[in-house]
């Protein structure tokens, strides 16, 4: 079906990754690696709580792994049953299996109007969703390898949040979170690219496997945000320095595996059952708006965890966290306002 222009009636987006968590972290690890059937429930799921909210249309990204053809059978059972849903309409576009599918539906449900999106991916993917469109808030849903950046929870409560936004119960200022990226730009802007947790400098001269998992290699990381509970690469400024999502700046560490240079080695869980030890070097806050220059002559960017930019000797690389841009889905505190406004009362009538 082809996406229709912007309507008044309340409309989201939902992209779902059909091949997250299936890199090689997972066969090197013991990472998951949710199946199609476990990426539909989590669809039908939020699609049921947000239209209980008022979204009347969702618009999704069609795929080549069976997320659409199981969904669109499954609504059709559902719908055999008297059970309410939201209309489903998948974007015109042919799938490709590669990255360039999310972004191009990033863009045709900005041009629909959609009023949030709702990605089920790891880090990669919500970052590939912001690259598009950083003005239309988001949601985000764990199912991929590393997840710093979406949190873990229940599909049906984000649905609900996304539900009170979408159907303007919930306003901007009440519902949406600011958040942090790194700008990553080569030779002034000759090439840029964006991370919304971490980028991370490699020794590395090629991409190859995209994911990066050997800290040997590792130079530096640069982080919007650092948590102690977090799994992946900012688990090393998480354990060695913490910086929270809503905190101001980042951080910058340089690694070492040096002892002339190493301060002091951090074990930390760089992904799923693989905790290792990490070099520190040096560690210092990351201030908004100034940039940091990478001080390897060549190597890798690793964007998210996964390798995205090569610079050779002479390229200059630099690396800049923003604040303020992009606009989140804030689950929490929409659950806590609507509860406190009463929005989830029905009025009973006595007989």
């Amino acid at each position: 079906m082809s996406a229709p222009g912007a309507s008044s009636a309340p409309c989201i987006g939902i992209i779902a990754n059909p091949v997250s968590a299936r890199d090689i972290r997972r066969i090197i690890a013991n990472a998951g690696n949710l199946q199609i059937t476990d990426r539909v429930s989590i669809v039908m799921r939020v699609m049921s709580a947000a239209g209980a909210m008022g979204v009347k249309k969702v618009l999704m990204m069609p795929d080549n792994g069976g997320i659409r053809a199981m969904l669109t059978r499954n609504l059709k059972r559902e719908h055999e049953m008297h059970h309410a849903f939201p209309e489903l309409e998948f974007v015109d576009m042919e799938p490709t299996t590669t990255v360039n599918d999310t972004f191009t539906a990033a863009r045709l449900m900005r041009q629909a109007g959609v009023r949030a999106i709702v990605v089920l991916g790891g880090d990669g993917t919500h970052r590939a969703v912001v690259r598009e469109c950083a003005d239309i808030p988001i949601a985000g849903l764990s199912t991929g390898t590393n997840n710093a950046f979406p949190e873990m929870r229940e599909s049906t409560i984000t649905g609900i949040a996304v539900g009170l936004y979408a159907s303007g119960q919930l306003s901007d200022a009440q519902a949406l979170m600011p958040n942090k990226l790194l700008e990553v730009s080569i030779n002034e802007g000759e090439r840029r690219d964006i991370a919304l947790v971490d980028a991370v400098i490699s020794t590395d001269r090629f991409i190859g496997a995209r994911a990066v998992w050997k800290t040997e290699s590792l130079a530096a990381a640069y982080l919007t945000f650092a948590e102690p509970q977090a799994i992946g690469l900012s688990a090393i400024g998480g354990l060695l320095h913490p910086v929270g999502r809503r905190d101001p700046g980042g951080l910058a560490i340089q690694l070492s595996e040096d002892p002339a240079t190493r301060k002091l080695q951090l074990l930390a869980p760089i992904a799923p059952g693989m905790v290792r030890p990490v070099g520190i070097a040096h560690w210092e806050a990351m201030p908004a708006g100034q940039p940091f220059a990478v001080a390897l002559d060549a190597g890798v960017v690793a964007l998210d965890g996964e390798r995205e930019l090569t610079f050779d000797t002479g390229d200059r690389v630099e690396i800049t966290l923003r604040e303020n841009a992009f606009p989140t889905v804030d689950v929490a505190r929409c659950m806590q306002l609507a509860a406190s406004e009463g929005l989830f009362r029905l009025m009973t009538h006595p007989a």
